[in-house]
Protein backbone atom coordinates (compact mmCIF):
# COMPACT_ATOMS: atom_id res chain seq x y z
CA UNK A 1 0.00 0.00 0.00
CA UNK A 2 2.98 2.34 0.72
CA UNK A 3 4.16 1.71 -3.21
CA UNK A 4 0.73 2.52 -4.13
CA UNK A 5 0.28 5.83 -2.18
CA UNK A 6 3.83 6.85 -3.05
CA UNK A 7 2.46 6.02 -6.96
CA UNK A 8 -0.87 8.00 -6.18
CA UNK A 9 1.54 11.00 -4.97
CA UNK A 10 3.65 10.95 -8.53
CA UNK A 11 0.57 10.85 -10.26
CA UNK A 12 -1.23 13.86 -8.79
CA UNK A 13 1.66 15.61 -9.63
CA UNK A 14 1.79 14.37 -12.74
CA UNK A 15 -1.60 15.01 -13.70
CA UNK A 16 -2.72 17.42 -11.46
CA UNK A 17 -6.66 17.77 -9.85
CA UNK A 18 -8.34 17.21 -13.06
CA UNK A 19 -6.25 14.59 -14.02
CA UNK A 20 -6.33 12.21 -10.76
CA UNK A 21 -9.94 11.68 -8.83
CA UNK A 22 -9.28 9.41 -5.58
CA UNK A 23 -11.07 9.11 -2.63
CA UNK A 24 -14.43 11.19 -2.08
CA UNK A 25 -13.90 13.06 -5.90
CA UNK A 26 -13.54 9.26 -7.28
CA UNK A 27 -16.36 9.32 -9.69
CA UNK A 28 -18.78 6.67 -9.45
CA UNK A 29 -19.74 5.76 -13.26
CA UNK A 30 -15.94 4.78 -13.33
CA UNK A 31 -16.32 2.29 -10.56
CA UNK A 32 -17.94 -0.09 -13.16
CA UNK A 33 -19.65 -0.19 -16.80
CA UNK A 34 -22.91 -0.97 -18.32
CA UNK A 35 -22.73 -4.23 -17.93
CA UNK A 36 -24.79 -4.39 -14.50
CA UNK A 37 -21.59 -5.72 -12.16
CA UNK A 38 -21.20 -4.38 -8.66
CA UNK A 39 -18.91 -0.90 -8.48
CA UNK A 40 -15.57 -2.01 -7.90
CA UNK A 41 -13.00 -0.47 -5.69
CA UNK A 42 -10.28 1.46 -7.40
CA UNK A 43 -7.06 3.24 -5.83
CA UNK A 44 -8.19 6.42 -8.64
CA UNK A 45 -9.15 7.30 -11.85
CA UNK A 46 -6.40 8.84 -13.81
CA UNK A 47 -7.44 10.97 -16.62
CA UNK A 48 -4.84 11.65 -18.81
CA UNK A 49 -4.88 14.06 -21.62
CA UNK A 50 -1.58 13.32 -24.22
CA UNK A 51 0.25 10.52 -25.11
CA UNK A 52 3.11 11.26 -22.82
CA UNK A 53 0.81 11.36 -19.50
CA UNK A 54 -0.17 7.97 -20.08
CA UNK A 55 3.43 6.73 -20.90
CA UNK A 56 3.89 8.21 -17.58
CA UNK A 57 1.27 6.58 -15.80
CA UNK A 58 2.24 2.92 -17.42
CA UNK A 59 6.10 3.47 -16.12
CA UNK A 60 4.84 4.51 -12.92
CA UNK A 61 2.25 1.59 -12.63
CA UNK A 62 4.65 -1.20 -13.80
CA UNK A 63 7.06 0.03 -11.17
CA UNK A 64 4.79 -0.03 -8.67
CA UNK A 65 2.70 -3.16 -9.81
CA UNK A 66 -0.25 -1.75 -9.80
CA UNK A 67 -2.88 -2.70 -12.37
CA UNK A 68 -4.49 -0.89 -14.89
CA UNK A 69 -7.81 -0.85 -16.61
CA UNK A 70 -8.53 1.22 -19.62
CA UNK A 71 -11.54 2.64 -20.37
CA UNK A 72 -13.52 4.76 -22.75
CA UNK A 73 -17.31 5.26 -23.26
CA UNK A 74 -18.46 2.95 -20.31
CA UNK A 75 -20.45 1.45 -22.65
CA UNK A 76 -19.28 -2.00 -22.81
CA UNK A 77 -21.65 -5.00 -21.69
CA UNK A 78 -19.67 -7.69 -20.85
CA UNK A 79 -17.99 -5.94 -17.62
CA UNK A 80 -14.32 -5.22 -19.93
CA UNK A 81 -13.88 -1.60 -18.56
CA UNK A 82 -14.56 -2.68 -14.57
CA UNK A 83 -11.78 -1.53 -12.88
CA UNK A 84 -9.88 -4.45 -10.27
CA UNK A 85 -10.36 -3.59 -6.21
CA UNK A 86 -7.06 -1.88 -5.72
CA UNK A 87 -5.80 -1.10 -8.99
CA UNK A 88 -6.12 2.13 -11.17
CA UNK A 89 -9.16 3.16 -14.06
CA UNK A 90 -7.43 4.94 -16.69
CA UNK A 91 -10.03 6.93 -18.35
CA UNK A 92 -9.57 8.58 -21.76
CA UNK A 93 -12.28 10.66 -21.59
CA UNK A 94 -9.89 14.02 -21.90
CA UNK A 95 -7.68 12.41 -24.24
CA UNK A 96 -10.17 13.47 -27.30
CA UNK A 97 -9.89 15.37 -30.37
CA UNK A 98 -8.95 15.04 -34.03
CA UNK A 99 -5.59 15.90 -35.26
CA UNK A 100 -5.80 15.55 -39.08
CA UNK A 101 -8.41 14.93 -41.51
CA UNK A 102 -7.41 14.23 -45.46
CA UNK A 103 -10.24 14.46 -47.70
CA UNK A 104 -7.86 13.32 -50.66
CA UNK A 105 -6.07 10.14 -48.56
CA UNK A 106 -9.09 9.53 -46.87
CA UNK A 107 -8.17 9.18 -44.00
CA UNK A 108 -8.59 10.82 -40.05
CA UNK A 109 -6.17 10.85 -37.10
CA UNK A 110 -8.30 11.60 -33.77
CA UNK A 111 -7.17 10.27 -29.97
CA UNK A 112 -8.45 7.30 -28.65
CA UNK A 113 -10.56 9.33 -26.13
CA UNK A 114 -13.10 11.26 -29.14
CA UNK A 115 -16.49 9.91 -29.21
CA UNK A 116 -17.74 8.22 -32.28
CA UNK A 117 -20.36 10.63 -33.43
CA UNK A 118 -17.84 13.48 -33.42
CA UNK A 119 -15.83 11.27 -35.75
CA UNK A 120 -18.81 10.77 -37.80
CA UNK A 121 -19.79 14.46 -38.30
CA UNK A 122 -16.48 15.35 -38.68
CA UNK A 123 -16.27 13.02 -41.86
CA UNK A 124 -19.96 14.57 -42.74
CA UNK A 125 -18.52 17.71 -42.82
CA UNK A 126 -15.99 17.32 -45.84
CA UNK A 127 -18.41 15.30 -47.65
CA UNK A 128 -16.77 12.06 -46.22
CA UNK A 129 -18.20 9.15 -44.15
CA UNK A 130 -16.91 7.23 -41.22
CA UNK A 131 -19.39 3.82 -41.52
CA UNK A 132 -19.02 2.49 -38.08
CA UNK A 133 -21.93 3.08 -36.57
CA UNK A 134 -24.19 1.93 -33.19
CA UNK A 135 -26.14 2.96 -30.91
CA UNK A 136 -24.04 4.31 -28.36
CA UNK A 137 -22.70 6.52 -31.04
CA UNK A 138 -22.79 9.49 -28.54
CA UNK A 139 -21.14 7.65 -26.01
CA UNK A 140 -18.88 5.30 -27.00
CA UNK A 141 -15.33 6.53 -27.88
CA UNK A 142 -13.01 5.30 -30.83
CA UNK A 143 -10.48 3.72 -28.48
CA UNK A 144 -13.31 1.34 -26.92
CA UNK A 145 -14.57 0.31 -30.30
CA UNK A 146 -10.95 -0.61 -31.29
CA UNK A 147 -10.44 -2.42 -28.15
CA UNK A 148 -13.97 -4.83 -28.52
CA UNK A 149 -13.32 -4.45 -32.70
CA UNK A 150 -17.03 -3.16 -32.29
CA UNK A 151 -19.20 -4.36 -35.27
CA UNK A 152 -22.55 -2.51 -35.15
CA UNK A 153 -25.32 -1.95 -38.07
CA UNK A 154 -23.34 -1.85 -41.16
CA UNK A 155 -20.72 -4.38 -41.32
CA UNK A 156 -22.41 -6.33 -44.32
CA UNK A 157 -20.69 -4.06 -46.18
CA UNK A 158 -17.69 -2.25 -44.30
CA UNK A 159 -16.76 -4.97 -42.13
CA UNK A 160 -16.01 -4.58 -38.39
CA UNK A 161 -13.67 -1.58 -36.89
CA UNK A 162 -10.73 -3.31 -37.45
CA UNK A 163 -11.33 -3.13 -41.48
CA UNK A 164 -11.92 0.71 -40.86
CA UNK A 165 -8.79 1.31 -38.98
CA UNK A 166 -4.89 1.93 -40.93
CA UNK A 167 -2.75 2.63 -37.84
CA UNK A 168 -2.20 3.07 -34.62
CA UNK A 169 -0.77 4.38 -31.32
CA UNK A 170 -0.18 2.01 -28.35
CA UNK A 171 1.41 2.67 -25.48
CA UNK A 172 2.80 -1.37 -23.67
CA UNK A 173 2.48 -2.05 -19.58
CA UNK A 174 6.23 -0.94 -19.09
CA UNK A 175 5.38 2.70 -21.06
CA UNK A 176 6.79 1.86 -24.18
CA UNK A 177 5.10 3.28 -26.88
CA UNK A 178 4.80 1.90 -30.16
CA UNK A 179 4.13 4.77 -32.88
CA UNK A 180 2.41 2.50 -35.31
CA UNK A 181 0.01 5.26 -37.48
CA UNK A 182 0.47 4.28 -41.10
CA UNK A 183 -1.74 6.46 -43.37
CA UNK A 184 -1.71 3.87 -46.46
CA UNK A 185 -4.16 0.54 -47.25
CA UNK A 186 -1.34 -1.10 -48.94
CA UNK A 187 1.11 -1.85 -46.18
CA UNK A 188 2.97 -5.23 -45.94
CA UNK A 189 5.97 -4.69 -44.35
CA UNK A 190 6.63 -6.89 -42.09
CA UNK A 191 4.30 -8.03 -39.16
CA UNK A 192 0.78 -5.82 -38.79
CA UNK A 193 1.04 -5.07 -35.00
CA UNK A 194 -1.72 -2.87 -34.84
CA UNK A 195 -3.98 -6.19 -35.26
CA UNK A 196 -2.79 -7.75 -31.90
CA UNK A 197 -4.39 -4.65 -30.38
CA UNK A 198 -8.01 -4.44 -31.87
CA UNK A 199 -10.00 -6.33 -30.36
CA UNK A 200 -7.40 -7.19 -27.57
CA UNK A 201 -9.44 -5.51 -24.79
CA UNK A 202 -7.28 -3.31 -23.40
CA UNK A 203 -5.33 -6.31 -22.24
CA UNK A 204 -2.25 -5.96 -24.44
CA UNK A 205 -2.04 -1.93 -24.31
CA UNK A 206 -3.54 1.32 -24.00
CA UNK A 207 -4.41 2.72 -27.52
CA UNK A 208 -4.14 6.14 -27.47
CA UNK A 209 -4.40 7.53 -31.46
CA UNK A 210 -5.43 6.35 -34.40
CA UNK A 211 -5.85 6.45 -38.08
CA UNK A 212 -8.89 5.70 -39.27
CA UNK A 213 -10.18 4.78 -43.20
CA UNK A 214 -12.86 6.98 -44.42
CA UNK A 215 -15.52 6.41 -47.61
CA UNK A 216 -17.64 9.00 -49.88
CA UNK A 217 -20.75 10.27 -48.33
CA UNK A 218 -23.71 7.84 -49.64
CA UNK A 219 -25.21 10.07 -51.98
CA UNK A 220 -28.82 8.60 -51.09
CA UNK A 221 -30.21 5.86 -48.75
CA UNK A 222 -32.86 3.74 -49.25
CA UNK A 223 -34.58 1.53 -46.74
CA UNK A 224 -37.95 -1.45 -46.52
CA UNK A 225 -39.47 -2.96 -43.92
CA UNK A 226 -40.63 -6.33 -45.15
CA UNK A 227 -42.80 -8.85 -43.21
CA UNK A 228 -41.90 -12.15 -44.18
CA UNK A 229 -43.91 -15.74 -43.08
CA UNK A 230 -40.70 -17.96 -41.91
CA UNK A 231 -37.34 -17.79 -42.03
CA UNK A 232 -36.76 -19.84 -44.99
CA UNK A 233 -38.20 -16.57 -46.78
CA UNK A 234 -35.79 -14.31 -45.12
CA UNK A 235 -32.81 -16.25 -46.50
CA UNK A 236 -34.25 -15.76 -49.93
CA UNK A 237 -35.05 -12.16 -49.09
CA UNK A 238 -31.71 -11.52 -48.15
CA UNK A 239 -29.97 -13.58 -51.18
CA UNK A 240 -31.90 -11.47 -53.74
CA UNK A 241 -30.40 -8.47 -52.18
CA UNK A 242 -27.47 -9.81 -52.38
CA UNK A 243 -28.27 -10.10 -55.78
CA UNK A 244 -29.49 -7.46 -57.03
CA UNK A 245 -27.87 -4.90 -54.50
CA UNK A 246 -24.26 -6.73 -54.59
CA UNK A 247 -21.62 -3.59 -52.51
CA UNK A 248 -24.58 -1.32 -52.30
CA UNK A 249 -27.02 -3.54 -49.12
CA UNK A 250 -25.72 -1.74 -46.45
CA UNK A 251 -28.11 -3.69 -44.16
CA UNK A 252 -30.13 -6.66 -43.56
CA UNK A 253 -31.66 -6.47 -39.75
CA UNK A 254 -34.20 -8.82 -39.22
CA UNK A 255 -36.40 -9.14 -35.82
CA UNK A 256 -38.29 -12.41 -34.97
CA UNK A 257 -41.78 -11.79 -34.49
CA UNK A 258 -42.04 -12.16 -30.16
CA UNK A 259 -39.42 -9.30 -30.51
CA UNK A 260 -41.23 -7.03 -32.88
CA UNK A 261 -44.74 -7.25 -30.00
CA UNK A 262 -42.43 -6.41 -27.10
CA UNK A 263 -40.87 -3.52 -29.46
CA UNK A 264 -44.73 -2.46 -30.10
CA UNK A 265 -46.38 -3.40 -26.77
CA UNK A 266 -43.89 -2.46 -24.29
CA UNK A 267 -41.73 0.14 -25.78
CA UNK A 268 -44.47 2.04 -27.44
CA UNK A 269 -42.96 1.86 -30.82
CA UNK A 270 -45.30 2.79 -33.80
CA UNK A 271 -44.89 0.36 -36.04
CA UNK A 272 -44.83 1.63 -39.60
CA UNK A 273 -46.38 -1.77 -40.56
CA UNK A 274 -48.23 -4.74 -38.85
CA UNK A 275 -46.54 -8.38 -38.37
CA UNK A 276 -50.03 -9.79 -39.12
CA UNK A 277 -49.42 -13.43 -39.83
CA UNK A 278 -45.89 -13.14 -40.27
CA UNK A 279 -42.48 -14.40 -38.51
CA UNK A 280 -40.14 -12.05 -39.26
CA UNK A 281 -39.65 -8.67 -40.35
CA UNK A 282 -36.92 -7.20 -42.02
CA UNK A 283 -35.33 -4.03 -42.70
CA UNK A 284 -33.32 -3.86 -45.73
CA UNK A 285 -30.63 -0.98 -46.00
CA UNK A 286 -29.07 0.37 -49.04
CA UNK A 287 -26.76 3.01 -49.40
CA UNK A 288 -25.59 4.44 -53.00
CA UNK A 289 -24.26 7.30 -54.91
CA UNK A 290 -26.39 8.22 -57.82
CA UNK A 291 -30.32 8.82 -56.14
CA UNK A 292 -31.79 7.91 -59.82
CA UNK A 293 -29.58 4.98 -60.37
CA UNK A 294 -29.40 3.26 -57.25
CA UNK A 295 -32.99 4.19 -56.45
CA UNK A 296 -34.04 2.27 -59.28
CA UNK A 297 -32.10 -0.71 -58.13
CA UNK A 298 -33.64 -0.43 -54.53
CA UNK A 299 -37.07 -0.64 -56.37
CA UNK A 300 -36.23 -3.31 -58.59
CA UNK A 301 -35.34 -5.45 -55.44
CA UNK A 302 -38.59 -4.71 -53.91
CA UNK A 303 -40.68 -5.59 -57.20
CA UNK A 304 -38.53 -8.72 -57.40
CA UNK A 305 -39.81 -10.01 -53.60
CA UNK A 306 -43.53 -8.89 -54.46
CA UNK A 307 -43.09 -10.39 -57.74
CA UNK A 308 -41.94 -13.91 -55.96
CA UNK A 309 -44.56 -13.57 -53.17
CA UNK A 310 -41.87 -13.18 -50.71
CA UNK A 311 -43.26 -10.31 -48.79
CA UNK A 312 -46.88 -10.20 -46.88
CA UNK A 313 -46.58 -6.92 -45.86
CA UNK A 314 -44.58 -3.95 -46.37
CA UNK A 315 -43.24 0.00 -46.08
CA UNK A 316 -40.78 1.87 -48.54
CA UNK A 317 -39.02 4.69 -46.92
CA UNK A 318 -39.86 7.96 -48.10
CA UNK A 319 -37.41 10.57 -46.24
CA UNK A 320 -35.37 10.36 -43.40
CA UNK A 321 -37.66 10.77 -40.97
CA UNK A 322 -38.97 7.38 -42.19
CA UNK A 323 -35.64 5.67 -42.04
CA UNK A 324 -35.31 7.00 -39.01
CA UNK A 325 -38.33 5.06 -37.88
CA UNK A 326 -37.51 1.90 -39.44
CA UNK A 327 -34.61 1.96 -37.29
CA UNK A 328 -36.35 2.61 -34.03
CA UNK A 329 -38.43 -0.27 -34.29
CA UNK A 330 -34.74 -2.15 -34.77
CA UNK A 331 -33.33 -0.14 -31.74
CA UNK A 332 -36.31 -1.01 -29.61
CA UNK A 333 -34.38 -3.21 -27.50
CA UNK A 334 -32.65 -0.21 -25.25
CA UNK A 335 -36.60 0.66 -24.38
CA UNK A 336 -37.77 -2.37 -23.46
CA UNK A 337 -34.91 -4.54 -21.90
CA UNK A 338 -34.45 -2.53 -18.61
CA UNK A 339 -35.16 -3.42 -15.35
CA UNK A 340 -37.79 -0.67 -15.59
CA UNK A 341 -39.78 -2.41 -17.86
CA UNK A 342 -39.12 -6.35 -17.48
CA UNK A 343 -36.91 -6.72 -14.78
CA UNK A 344 -34.18 -8.72 -13.59
CA UNK A 345 -32.70 -9.61 -17.81
CA UNK A 346 -29.42 -10.82 -19.42
CA UNK A 347 -28.49 -9.80 -23.01
CA UNK A 348 -26.76 -12.11 -25.24
CA UNK A 349 -24.63 -11.12 -28.27
CA UNK A 350 -23.64 -14.27 -30.29
CA UNK A 351 -22.43 -15.33 -33.73
CA UNK A 352 -23.47 -18.21 -35.79
CA UNK A 353 -24.08 -19.12 -39.47
CA UNK A 354 -26.87 -17.83 -40.93
CA UNK A 355 -28.35 -20.73 -42.02
CA UNK A 356 -28.78 -21.96 -38.63
CA UNK A 357 -30.33 -18.58 -36.86
CA UNK A 358 -33.82 -19.68 -36.77
CA UNK A 359 -32.65 -22.55 -35.44
CA UNK A 360 -30.79 -21.80 -32.88
CA UNK A 361 -33.58 -19.53 -31.66
CA UNK A 362 -36.30 -22.26 -31.77
CA UNK A 363 -34.47 -24.58 -29.23
CA UNK A 364 -32.56 -21.44 -27.22
CA UNK A 365 -36.37 -20.31 -26.93
CA UNK A 366 -37.55 -23.71 -26.16
CA UNK A 367 -35.31 -24.58 -23.75
CA UNK A 368 -34.86 -21.16 -21.54
CA UNK A 369 -38.99 -21.64 -21.25
CA UNK A 370 -39.00 -25.49 -20.26
CA UNK A 371 -35.81 -25.17 -18.23
CA UNK A 372 -35.95 -21.57 -16.91
CA UNK A 373 -39.01 -20.33 -17.13
CA UNK A 374 -37.32 -17.31 -18.81
CA UNK A 375 -39.22 -15.59 -21.94
CA UNK A 376 -36.94 -14.71 -25.07
CA UNK A 377 -36.93 -12.39 -27.99
CA UNK A 378 -34.49 -12.23 -30.66
CA UNK A 379 -33.08 -9.97 -33.07
CA UNK A 380 -30.15 -8.91 -34.98
CA UNK A 381 -27.38 -7.84 -38.11
CA UNK A 382 -28.01 -11.33 -40.01
CA UNK A 383 -26.80 -10.18 -42.95
CA UNK A 384 -23.09 -10.68 -41.18
CA UNK A 385 -24.73 -13.72 -38.69
CA UNK A 386 -24.83 -11.56 -35.51
CA UNK A 387 -28.26 -11.96 -33.50
CA UNK A 388 -28.82 -10.80 -30.20
CA UNK A 389 -31.12 -12.27 -27.27
CA UNK A 390 -32.80 -10.95 -24.46
CA UNK A 391 -34.11 -13.18 -21.75
CA UNK A 392 -35.84 -12.39 -18.64
CA UNK A 393 -37.90 -13.72 -15.61
CA UNK A 394 -41.49 -12.41 -15.69
CA UNK A 395 -41.42 -12.91 -11.72
CA UNK A 396 -38.65 -10.53 -11.65
CA UNK A 397 -36.44 -13.54 -10.06
CA UNK A 398 -32.82 -13.06 -11.34
CA UNK A 399 -31.75 -16.65 -9.56
CA UNK A 400 -32.22 -18.49 -13.35
CA UNK A 401 -30.46 -15.79 -15.22
CA UNK A 402 -27.15 -17.42 -14.61
CA UNK A 403 -28.02 -20.87 -15.48
CA UNK A 404 -29.77 -18.75 -19.21
CA UNK A 405 -25.98 -18.51 -20.02
CA UNK A 406 -24.72 -22.09 -20.14
CA UNK A 407 -28.36 -22.76 -21.80
CA UNK A 408 -27.60 -20.25 -24.98
CA UNK A 409 -23.81 -20.28 -25.25
CA UNK A 410 -24.06 -24.02 -25.48
CA UNK A 411 -25.95 -24.49 -28.16
CA UNK A 412 -23.85 -21.40 -29.91
CA UNK A 413 -21.13 -24.01 -29.94
CA UNK A 414 -22.64 -27.00 -31.11
CA UNK A 415 -24.26 -25.26 -33.87
CA UNK A 416 -20.63 -23.90 -34.68
CA UNK A 417 -21.06 -20.62 -33.55
CA UNK A 418 -19.45 -17.96 -31.20
CA UNK A 419 -20.12 -16.53 -27.78
CA UNK A 420 -18.88 -13.22 -28.78
CA UNK A 421 -19.67 -11.58 -32.13
CA UNK A 422 -18.93 -7.85 -31.54
CA UNK A 423 -19.57 -6.86 -27.36
CA UNK A 424 -16.10 -9.02 -26.24
CA UNK A 425 -15.62 -11.06 -24.00
CA UNK A 426 -14.47 -9.04 -20.88
CA UNK A 427 -15.67 -11.08 -17.63
CA UNK A 428 -19.28 -12.19 -18.26
CA UNK A 429 -18.40 -14.41 -21.05
CA UNK A 430 -14.54 -15.88 -19.81
CA UNK A 431 -16.32 -19.15 -18.41
CA UNK A 432 -17.46 -19.61 -22.24
CA UNK A 433 -14.57 -18.66 -24.72
CA UNK A 434 -13.66 -22.11 -24.98
CA UNK A 435 -17.00 -22.69 -26.83
CA UNK A 436 -15.39 -20.78 -29.64
CA UNK A 437 -12.29 -20.91 -29.34
CA UNK A 438 -9.43 -24.24 -29.56
CA UNK A 439 -7.08 -24.98 -26.27
CA UNK A 440 -3.97 -24.26 -28.76
CA UNK A 441 -6.07 -20.63 -29.75
CA UNK A 442 -6.24 -19.65 -26.05
CA UNK A 443 -2.72 -20.98 -25.34
CA UNK A 444 -1.19 -18.41 -28.09
CA UNK A 445 -3.39 -15.92 -26.12
CA UNK A 446 -1.81 -16.45 -23.16
CA UNK A 447 1.54 -16.35 -24.95
CA UNK A 448 0.71 -13.12 -26.61
CA UNK A 449 -0.42 -11.42 -23.05
CA UNK A 450 2.94 -12.56 -21.23
CA UNK A 451 4.99 -11.34 -23.89
CA UNK A 452 3.93 -7.94 -23.63
CA UNK A 453 2.84 -7.78 -20.23
CA UNK A 454 4.15 -10.41 -18.18
CA UNK A 455 3.46 -8.86 -14.97
CA UNK A 456 -0.52 -9.07 -15.48
CA UNK A 457 -1.23 -5.45 -14.82
CA UNK A 458 -3.09 -4.36 -18.04
CA UNK A 459 -6.76 -5.18 -17.40
CA UNK A 460 -6.60 -8.52 -15.70
CA UNK A 461 -8.65 -10.73 -15.05
CA UNK A 462 -10.42 -9.87 -18.41
CA UNK A 463 -10.97 -12.51 -21.52
CA UNK A 464 -8.95 -15.28 -19.20
CA UNK A 465 -7.31 -15.48 -15.81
Amino acid sequence: MVLAQDCLSEMRDLLGPLGCKEGADLPSRNRTDWSFLPPASPLAVLRPATTEEVVQIMRHCHANKITVTPQGGLTGLCGGARPTDGGVALSLERLTGIEDLDPVGMTMTVRAGTPLETVQKAAAEVGLFFPLDLGARGSCTIGGNLSTNAGGNRVIRYGMTRDLVLGIEAVLADGTLLPMLNRMIKNNAGYDLKQLFLGSEGTLGVITRVVLRLYPQPGCTSAALCIVPDYETVLSVLGAARKRLGPLLSAFEVMWADYWHQATDRAGIRAPVAMGEGSHAILIEMQGLDPEIDGTRFDSLLEHLLEEGLVLDGAVAQSLSDITAFWATRDAAAEFANPAVIGPHISFDVGLPVARMDEFARQAKAELLDQLGCHSVFYGHVGDGNLHVVAWKPDADPQPLDAASGIVYRIVGEMGGTVSAEHGIGTLKKPYLPLSRSPSEIALMRQVKQALDPQGLLNPTKIFD
